[in-house]
């Protein structure tokens, strides 16, 4: 049967009707409900919003979607498909391990291999690159780029690496990969993706959960949603995703991506006078939504959708409802909007440093709690790109007496483990000594 996809403009509405789905158990009391998340913070938000909605939230797994599809592979493949295990599940065929594919092995795999095929004609510009001096260094750095970029083809483009290892192309890269994967093939992500797919189309009575709930996640690649498609033929599987519009909206285009199809650097089926910008904010901001969403639309799904509409007395209103219904009132001949002059929907603070960020962050929150009661500090989600570089300046900040009338709890997620510990930061950084300018005695 084919998944179920639940879209919205509002989480909130997205959260209700998680909750609605999870009042009907399909399995047995101590049974975990699955619900697969793309970061620590927003399973943190979903746990607190179904405990609020159910009474309680408890026994929910909360996997990422690569860590989930790796279960699922050692549950239908065996332990072939764990990385650190060999091949063929206690038994192997081979002493080749799967996890000679993962980034952080790869990286040392290429820098033992290069200096053995730089001689070859297609590696000219490295080798060019590599007789400048620290070359030692240069190589561990573009080893380690290199095995990164080989694991995102392994993950967006396995029908690339595919084609190399039936010997299409015969550039550096088809060659060095061509010989990273000579003999161990069928073990990279890619392979393995692939046969647990055809696996599970087969399968019968697989062991796998009762049931599987995606929510909040903006962008998976092709692979794992033919495997979640896949688990549909067998397992009740839920997707519950953002979207901001409601019209169709995947074949919008910003300014940027016209001036490229109208100079025919975009691979496009139709003429000019059909590209389409839609809203101008959307085509600009959110092209990879408009992606995934278009990749969805090559599997069967069944979709329920329940949009909200914004009031439009705001500017955040005002522009949630031209995302909304997909127009663009510069253009489409609509009235202006009178905006009241103390509208202060939406925000820009321009400021100097990081800390003064936070700080302004605090004012505003304080000035926020002391006008609108109806606000409570769980209500707010602050999202920053990365974390790391703000939590002194947080803590500095946020970090008042318990009982100082000017505290705001709050609680920082998506923090590595070795980052939230001390001790383990400590270790790390001893270990890390001899890369320093520490100087012993």
């Amino acid at each position: 049967m084919p998944f179920t996809l639940y879209t919205s403009n509002r989480l909130e509405i997205l959260s209700q009707q998680l909750a609605t789905v999870l009042r009907q158990p399909v399995g047995g009391a101590l049974e975990p409900e699955v619900v697969v998340v793309q970061s620590r913070g927003m399973e943190r938000w979903i746990s607190l919003e179904l405990a609020r909605q159910l009474g309680i939230s408890a026994n929910v797994l909360f996997p990422f979607p690569n860590a989930f599809v790796q279960d699922i592979a050692r549950r239908i493949l065996g332990e072939t498909a764990a990385p650190g295990s060999s091949a063929g599940g206690g038994k192997p065929d081979t002493e080749v391990d799967p996890a000679i594919f993962e980034p952080r092995i790869l990286t040392w795999r290429i820098v033992k291999m290069l200096p053995d095929l730089l001689s070859r004609p297609a590696f000219v510009q490295l080798r060019t690159y590599l007789q400048e001096p620290g070359r030692d260094l240069k190589r561990l750095q573009l080893a380690n780029r290199i095995a990164d970029l080989f694991d995102q083809y392994l993950l967006y483009r396995p029908e690339m690496i595919f084609a190399w290892e039936r010997g299409k192309e015969d550039h550096w890269q088809a060659q060095l990969w061509r010989e990273i994967a000579r003999g161990a093939e069928t073990l990279h992500r890619a392979a393995l993706g692939k046969r647990l797919v055809d696996a599970l189309k087969t399968a019968t009575r697989p062991d796998l959960p009762r049931r599987i709930n995606v929510f909040g996640i903006s962008s998976l690649p092709e692979f794992h949603l033919a495997v979640f498609d896949a688990l549909a033929r067998h397992v009740q599987v839920n997707f519950f995703l953002m979207n901001p519009c409601q019209e169709y909206w995947g074949d919008i285009l910003s300014k940027k991506e016209k001036r490229r199809a109208a100079r025919g650097q975009l691979s496009m089926d139709f003429s000019e006078s059909y590209l389409q910008e839609g809203n101008p904010l959307l085509s600009s901001l959110a092209e990879l939504g408009r992606d995934f969403f278009e990749l969805l639309e090559g599997f069967d799904y069944q979709q329920a959708t329940a949009f909200h509409e914004p009031e439009e007395t705001s500017l955040l209103g005002c522009v949630q409802a031209d995302i909304l219904h997909l127009r663009n009132r510069a253009k489409d001949g609509q009235p202006k909007q009178e905006i009241p002059a103390d509208d202060r929907s939406i925000q820009i603070h321009a400021c100097h440093s990081a800390r003064r960020e936070i700080e302004v962050l605090y004012d505003h929150l304080l000035h926020l709690f002391q006008t609108r009661g109806d606000i409570k500090p769980g209500d707010i989600l602050v999202m920053m790109p990365d974390v790391e570089p703000y939590v002194p300046f947080i803590q500095a900040v946020f970090d008042l007496p318990p009982d100082d009338p000017r505290r705001i709890p709050y609680s920082i997620a998506d923090r590595s483990y070795g980052r939230e510990n001390e001790l383990i930061e400590t270790f790390f950084a001893i270990l890390n000594l001899p890369n320093s300018r520490f100087i012993p005695a």
